[in-house]
Protein backbone atom coordinates (compact mmCIF):
# COMPACT_ATOMS: atom_id res chain seq x y z
CA UNK A 1 0.00 0.00 0.00
CA UNK A 2 1.13 3.55 -0.14
CA UNK A 3 2.25 5.39 2.78
CA UNK A 4 0.28 8.45 1.68
CA UNK A 5 -2.71 6.25 2.05
CA UNK A 6 -5.03 8.60 4.19
CA UNK A 7 -3.30 11.67 2.70
CA UNK A 8 -7.38 12.22 1.60
CA UNK A 9 -10.27 11.02 2.54
CA UNK A 10 -10.80 7.30 3.57
CA UNK A 11 -13.96 5.36 4.88
CA UNK A 12 -12.78 2.56 7.50
CA UNK A 13 -15.70 -0.05 8.26
CA UNK A 14 -17.99 0.09 11.36
CA UNK A 15 -18.50 -2.40 14.22
CA UNK A 16 -17.97 -6.07 13.59
CA UNK A 17 -18.72 -7.43 17.21
CA UNK A 18 -22.03 -5.68 17.69
CA UNK A 19 -23.53 -6.12 14.28
CA UNK A 20 -22.22 -10.32 14.89
CA UNK A 21 -24.62 -10.26 18.14
CA UNK A 22 -27.28 -8.13 16.19
CA UNK A 23 -27.28 -11.15 13.66
CA UNK A 24 -27.81 -14.07 15.72
CA UNK A 25 -24.19 -14.68 17.25
CA UNK A 26 -24.14 -16.61 20.84
CA UNK A 27 -21.13 -15.30 22.79
CA UNK A 28 -20.00 -17.74 25.06
CA UNK A 29 -17.72 -16.60 28.23
CA UNK A 30 -15.65 -13.20 26.62
CA UNK A 31 -14.96 -14.35 23.65
CA UNK A 32 -17.24 -11.90 21.98
CA UNK A 33 -16.74 -12.03 18.16
CA UNK A 34 -14.34 -14.64 18.13
CA UNK A 35 -16.98 -16.77 19.19
CA UNK A 36 -18.02 -16.51 15.66
CA UNK A 37 -14.88 -17.60 14.21
CA UNK A 38 -14.70 -20.85 16.63
CA UNK A 39 -18.38 -22.03 15.22
CA UNK A 40 -17.81 -22.56 11.88
CA UNK A 41 -21.98 -22.20 10.99
CA UNK A 42 -21.09 -17.98 11.81
CA UNK A 43 -18.30 -17.68 9.09
CA UNK A 44 -20.75 -16.83 6.14
CA UNK A 45 -21.64 -14.27 8.63
CA UNK A 46 -18.71 -12.58 9.12
CA UNK A 47 -18.38 -12.39 5.81
CA UNK A 48 -21.35 -11.09 4.78
CA UNK A 49 -20.78 -8.17 7.21
CA UNK A 50 -17.65 -7.22 6.78
CA UNK A 51 -19.31 -7.39 2.77
CA UNK A 52 -22.13 -5.22 3.90
CA UNK A 53 -19.50 -2.60 5.28
CA UNK A 54 -17.49 -2.68 1.91
CA UNK A 55 -20.96 -2.09 -0.17
CA UNK A 56 -21.71 1.02 2.25
CA UNK A 57 -18.75 2.36 0.84
CA UNK A 58 -15.85 0.87 3.67
CA UNK A 59 -12.43 1.57 1.62
CA UNK A 60 -10.60 -0.39 4.74
CA UNK A 61 -11.95 -3.35 6.72
CA UNK A 62 -10.73 -4.68 9.80
CA UNK A 63 -9.48 -8.40 10.82
CA UNK A 64 -12.32 -10.14 13.47
CA UNK A 65 -9.34 -10.50 15.85
CA UNK A 66 -9.81 -7.87 18.36
CA UNK A 67 -11.06 -10.36 21.42
CA UNK A 68 -8.78 -13.41 19.73
CA UNK A 69 -5.54 -11.98 22.04
CA UNK A 70 -4.23 -14.18 23.80
CA UNK A 71 -4.95 -14.11 27.67
CA UNK A 72 -8.53 -13.19 25.92
CA UNK A 73 -8.23 -17.02 25.24
CA UNK A 74 -6.26 -18.63 27.86
CA UNK A 75 -9.23 -17.00 30.39
CA UNK A 76 -11.61 -19.19 28.62
CA UNK A 77 -9.57 -22.23 28.11
CA UNK A 78 -9.71 -21.62 24.25
CA UNK A 79 -6.34 -20.88 23.68
CA UNK A 80 -4.85 -24.01 21.95
CA UNK A 81 -6.69 -22.32 18.97
CA UNK A 82 -4.89 -19.07 19.07
CA UNK A 83 -3.43 -19.44 15.70
CA UNK A 84 -6.94 -20.87 13.92
CA UNK A 85 -9.25 -17.75 14.92
CA UNK A 86 -6.55 -15.41 13.89
CA UNK A 87 -5.67 -16.83 10.53
CA UNK A 88 -9.40 -18.01 9.57
CA UNK A 89 -10.60 -14.14 10.92
CA UNK A 90 -8.05 -12.91 7.88
CA UNK A 91 -8.84 -15.57 6.03
CA UNK A 92 -12.45 -15.00 5.93
CA UNK A 93 -12.04 -11.23 5.21
CA UNK A 94 -9.64 -11.90 2.43
CA UNK A 95 -12.75 -14.00 1.46
CA UNK A 96 -15.30 -11.13 1.45
CA UNK A 97 -12.56 -8.41 -0.63
CA UNK A 98 -12.87 -11.34 -3.37
CA UNK A 99 -16.41 -11.72 -3.40
CA UNK A 100 -16.97 -7.77 -3.53
CA UNK A 101 -14.03 -7.36 -6.12
CA UNK A 102 -13.24 -4.16 -4.70
CA UNK A 103 -9.75 -2.97 -4.24
CA UNK A 104 -10.07 -2.18 -0.53
CA UNK A 105 -7.17 -2.77 1.84
CA UNK A 106 -7.48 -5.30 5.11
CA UNK A 107 -6.31 -3.79 8.39
CA UNK A 108 -5.07 -6.54 11.11
CA UNK A 109 -6.53 -5.57 14.42
CA UNK A 110 -4.07 -5.40 16.79
CA UNK A 111 -5.80 -4.85 20.52
CA UNK A 112 -4.74 -4.11 23.53
CA UNK A 113 -3.56 -7.17 25.14
CA UNK A 114 -5.51 -7.68 28.22
CA UNK A 115 -8.43 -5.44 28.78
CA UNK A 116 -9.91 -2.54 26.58
CA UNK A 117 -9.94 1.08 27.90
CA UNK A 118 -7.29 0.67 30.28
CA UNK A 119 -3.34 0.68 30.30
CA UNK A 120 -1.84 -2.81 30.00
CA UNK A 121 0.89 -2.40 33.09
CA UNK A 122 2.55 -5.90 32.72
CA UNK A 123 6.13 -5.54 31.67
CA UNK A 124 7.28 -4.46 28.93
CA UNK A 125 8.41 -8.04 27.89
CA UNK A 126 5.17 -9.61 28.29
CA UNK A 127 3.36 -7.00 26.58
CA UNK A 128 5.64 -7.42 23.66
CA UNK A 129 5.56 -11.07 22.98
CA UNK A 130 1.81 -11.49 22.64
CA UNK A 131 1.86 -8.41 20.30
CA UNK A 132 4.30 -10.00 18.34
CA UNK A 133 2.76 -13.74 18.63
CA UNK A 134 -0.63 -11.85 17.40
CA UNK A 135 0.89 -10.06 14.55
CA UNK A 136 3.10 -13.26 13.17
CA UNK A 137 -0.16 -14.57 12.89
CA UNK A 138 -2.08 -12.20 10.28
CA UNK A 139 0.53 -10.24 8.80
CA UNK A 140 1.03 -12.51 6.08
CA UNK A 141 -2.42 -11.44 5.16
CA UNK A 142 -3.14 -7.81 5.88
CA UNK A 143 -1.84 -4.44 4.11
CA UNK A 144 -1.25 -2.92 7.68
CA UNK A 145 -1.86 -3.21 11.84
CA UNK A 146 -4.12 -1.30 13.55
CA UNK A 147 -3.61 -0.76 16.91
CA UNK A 148 -7.13 -1.35 18.15
CA UNK A 149 -8.21 1.00 21.07
CA UNK A 150 -4.60 0.87 22.73
CA UNK A 151 -4.86 2.93 26.02
CA UNK A 152 -1.27 3.85 26.40
CA UNK A 153 1.65 5.03 25.24
CA UNK A 154 4.08 2.69 25.84
CA UNK A 155 1.22 -0.06 24.06
CA UNK A 156 1.84 1.90 21.39
CA UNK A 157 5.53 2.06 21.24
CA UNK A 158 5.54 -1.81 21.71
CA UNK A 159 3.21 -2.56 18.77
CA UNK A 160 4.35 -0.28 16.94
CA UNK A 161 8.50 -2.01 17.15
CA UNK A 162 6.59 -5.12 16.69
CA UNK A 163 5.20 -4.25 13.18
CA UNK A 164 8.38 -2.73 12.00
CA UNK A 165 9.56 -5.99 12.13
CA UNK A 166 7.09 -7.11 9.60
CA UNK A 167 7.12 -4.05 7.48
CA UNK A 168 4.34 -3.67 7.98
CA UNK A 169 2.65 0.33 8.29
CA UNK A 170 0.76 1.00 11.39
CA UNK A 171 -2.73 3.13 11.78
CA UNK A 172 -2.80 3.72 15.70
CA UNK A 173 -5.67 3.81 17.20
CA UNK A 174 -5.56 5.65 20.65
CA UNK A 175 -8.65 5.48 23.16
CA UNK A 176 -9.24 8.64 24.99
CA UNK A 177 -11.89 9.61 28.20
CA UNK A 178 -14.06 12.76 28.39
CA UNK A 179 -10.92 15.28 29.51
CA UNK A 180 -9.32 14.42 26.10
CA UNK A 181 -6.80 12.35 27.80
CA UNK A 182 -5.89 8.43 27.21
CA UNK A 183 -6.61 6.12 30.44
CA UNK A 184 -3.26 6.42 31.86
CA UNK A 185 -3.01 10.52 31.58
CA UNK A 186 -1.14 10.94 28.57
CA UNK A 187 -1.82 13.29 25.87
CA UNK A 188 -1.66 12.99 21.94
CA UNK A 189 0.46 15.30 22.03
CA UNK A 190 2.78 13.32 24.57
CA UNK A 191 2.43 9.97 22.86
CA UNK A 192 2.73 11.24 19.38
CA UNK A 193 5.95 13.60 19.78
CA UNK A 194 7.47 10.68 22.44
CA UNK A 195 6.95 7.75 20.62
CA UNK A 196 6.16 8.12 16.68
CA UNK A 197 7.55 5.35 14.84
CA UNK A 198 8.08 5.68 10.88
CA UNK A 199 5.81 3.23 9.84
CA UNK A 200 2.99 4.97 11.25
CA UNK A 201 0.25 6.54 8.69
CA UNK A 202 -2.66 7.86 10.40
CA UNK A 203 -3.44 8.53 14.29
CA UNK A 204 -7.28 8.17 15.14
CA UNK A 205 -9.52 8.03 18.33
CA UNK A 206 -10.93 4.84 18.71
CA UNK A 207 -13.73 3.63 20.58
CA UNK A 208 -14.84 7.45 21.11
CA UNK A 209 -18.00 8.78 21.47
CA UNK A 210 -18.93 11.55 18.95
CA UNK A 211 -18.79 14.15 21.36
CA UNK A 212 -14.68 13.33 22.29
CA UNK A 213 -13.62 12.76 18.89
CA UNK A 214 -15.19 16.68 18.36
CA UNK A 215 -13.66 17.39 21.50
CA UNK A 216 -10.27 16.02 20.67
CA UNK A 217 -10.09 16.88 17.13
CA UNK A 218 -8.25 20.30 17.58
CA UNK A 219 -5.33 18.70 19.22
CA UNK A 220 -5.26 15.64 16.97
CA UNK A 221 -5.20 17.88 13.80
CA UNK A 222 -2.15 20.21 15.33
CA UNK A 223 -0.09 16.61 14.73
CA UNK A 224 1.84 16.57 11.63
CA UNK A 225 -0.15 13.03 10.52
CA UNK A 226 -3.37 12.48 8.56
CA UNK A 227 -5.62 11.91 11.64
CA UNK A 228 -9.15 11.08 12.50
CA UNK A 229 -11.78 8.82 14.15
CA UNK A 230 -13.87 5.28 14.74
CA UNK A 231 -16.67 6.25 17.17
CA UNK A 232 -18.58 4.13 18.92
CA UNK A 233 -22.85 4.85 19.95
CA UNK A 234 -22.59 3.09 23.71
CA UNK A 235 -24.59 5.42 26.27
CA UNK A 236 -21.42 5.46 28.34
CA UNK A 237 -19.57 7.75 27.29
CA UNK A 238 -16.12 6.28 29.52
CA UNK A 239 -16.32 2.76 28.94
CA UNK A 240 -14.24 0.24 31.36
CA UNK A 241 -14.07 -3.20 31.59
CA UNK A 242 -17.44 -3.53 33.29
CA UNK A 243 -17.66 -6.72 35.35
CA UNK A 244 -21.33 -7.39 34.02
CA UNK A 245 -19.94 -8.27 30.47
CA UNK A 246 -16.29 -9.02 30.77
CA UNK A 247 -15.88 -11.42 33.22
CA UNK A 248 -18.21 -14.12 32.09
CA UNK A 249 -17.05 -17.33 32.82
CA UNK A 250 -16.00 -19.63 29.49
CA UNK A 251 -19.42 -22.01 30.01
CA UNK A 252 -21.53 -19.40 30.10
CA UNK A 253 -23.31 -17.11 27.53
CA UNK A 254 -21.48 -13.64 27.77
CA UNK A 255 -23.71 -10.49 28.42
CA UNK A 256 -24.30 -8.68 25.02
CA UNK A 257 -22.00 -5.13 26.05
CA UNK A 258 -24.68 -3.28 24.97
CA UNK A 259 -26.75 -4.18 28.16
CA UNK A 260 -24.19 -2.76 30.57
CA UNK A 261 -22.88 0.18 28.41
CA UNK A 262 -26.35 0.86 26.47
CA UNK A 263 -26.68 1.77 23.02
CA UNK A 264 -27.42 5.20 21.49
CA UNK A 265 -30.15 5.17 19.27
CA UNK A 266 -29.99 9.21 18.65
CA UNK A 267 -27.90 9.41 16.57
CA UNK A 268 -28.61 8.09 12.95
CA UNK A 269 -26.79 7.75 9.60
CA UNK A 270 -27.42 11.11 8.92
CA UNK A 271 -27.11 12.58 11.98
CA UNK A 272 -23.52 10.39 11.85
CA UNK A 273 -22.75 11.84 8.58
CA UNK A 274 -23.10 15.45 9.94
CA UNK A 275 -20.80 14.87 12.89
CA UNK A 276 -18.00 13.52 10.77
CA UNK A 277 -18.75 16.77 8.20
CA UNK A 278 -17.48 18.89 11.24
CA UNK A 279 -14.60 16.91 11.38
CA UNK A 280 -13.79 16.77 7.90
CA UNK A 281 -14.30 20.41 7.60
CA UNK A 282 -11.44 20.31 10.79
CA UNK A 283 -9.37 18.26 8.36
CA UNK A 284 -10.04 14.89 9.47
CA UNK A 285 -9.28 12.04 6.96
CA UNK A 286 -9.51 8.54 8.46
CA UNK A 287 -13.34 8.21 8.73
CA UNK A 288 -14.93 5.22 10.09
CA UNK A 289 -17.25 3.47 13.29
CA UNK A 290 -16.72 0.99 16.32
CA UNK A 291 -18.94 0.26 18.38
CA UNK A 292 -22.72 -0.08 17.59
CA UNK A 293 -22.28 1.83 13.98
CA UNK A 294 -23.91 -0.18 11.32
CA UNK A 295 -23.84 0.02 7.30
CA UNK A 296 -25.94 2.74 7.23
CA UNK A 297 -23.30 5.08 9.08
CA UNK A 298 -20.55 3.72 6.82
CA UNK A 299 -22.60 4.08 3.97
CA UNK A 300 -23.35 8.10 4.96
CA UNK A 301 -20.03 9.01 6.07
CA UNK A 302 -18.94 7.52 2.33
CA UNK A 303 -20.53 10.63 0.87
CA UNK A 304 -17.62 13.02 2.46
CA UNK A 305 -15.83 11.57 -0.09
Amino acid sequence: MKLDFFNQIRILDGGMGQQLLANGLISKGTLWSTSAILNEKFHNLVTDIHLSFINAGAEVIVTNTFSSRKLRLIQNKVDQHFRYVNEKACLLSIKAKEISKKNILIAGSLPSQTDTYVEDKRSSKNIELDFYEQAEVIAPYVDFFYLDVVSSGREIDIASNVAVKFNKPVLVGVHLKKNGYLPTGETLTDVFQKYKNNNWIGLIGACVSPEIAQNSSTEIGSLDIPFGFKANLWKVEEPTPVKTFNRAKPEEIGTNPNIALGKREDISGKLFYNFYQKLVKNGATILGGCCETTPEHIREISRLK
